[in-house]
């Protein structure tokens, strides 16, 4: 059986690369994790179908896993720790565990960007959760001065999502 926390992992992983699909098999469950733009990712465990004869496994191809972009990740990690240390920055927290989106739609222009002014009713992202579209605002005046996380990417509760110079 997966763990809650190693099943997150794997979505988070799915949802920073370009990998559409995965399906793991371990301990008698079978995990499949498929991707589709703009939507939720589904997650579907069930259990594993009986095991093929030791021959047949054999002449199947082992099917590669994919590579996992760690220093890309390491990177915007690295940009985004930066500014987030400045104490005089207000930062806009995930209220949420959910979907962080910068947009109303896919084809749609973000809401804000770096160097957008906001007020404290300024709608900045939606945070999706459990199906449901959930618009966030800045609760403070002033200015973006960066994006924490990227569009479509999990989120946590209290997660900082933007970081704001207040006026």
């Amino acid at each position: 059986m997966f763990k809650l926390n190693e099943i997150r992992e794997l979505v988070r992983l799915i949802d920073e690369t370009s990998v559409t699909e995965l399906n793991v098999e371990a301990a008698g469950t079978k995990l499949i994790i498929k991707k589709e733009y703009g939507a939720a990712t589904p997650v579907v465990v069930q259990p594993a179908p009986v095991q093929a004869p030791a021959a047949i496994q054999a002449a199947a191809p082992a099917v590669p896993a994919a590579p996992v972009q760690a220093p890309a990740v390491e990177e915007t990690a690295k940009k985004a720790v930066a500014p987030a240390e400045d104490p005089t920055l207000h930062k806009i927290v995930s209220p949420m565990v959910g979907t962080f989106y910068q947009a109303p739609a896919p084809d749609a222009d973000p809401y804000v960007g770096v160097g957008s002014k906001v007020t404290e009713k300024t709608v900045v992202c939606i945070v999706e959760a459990m199906k449901l579209m959930n618009e966030i605002e800045a609760d403070v005046r002033g200015e973006i001065v960066a994006v924490l996380v990227e569009n479509g990417q999990l989120v946590e509760y209290g997660q900082p999502l933007f970081l704001v110079k207040p006026e």
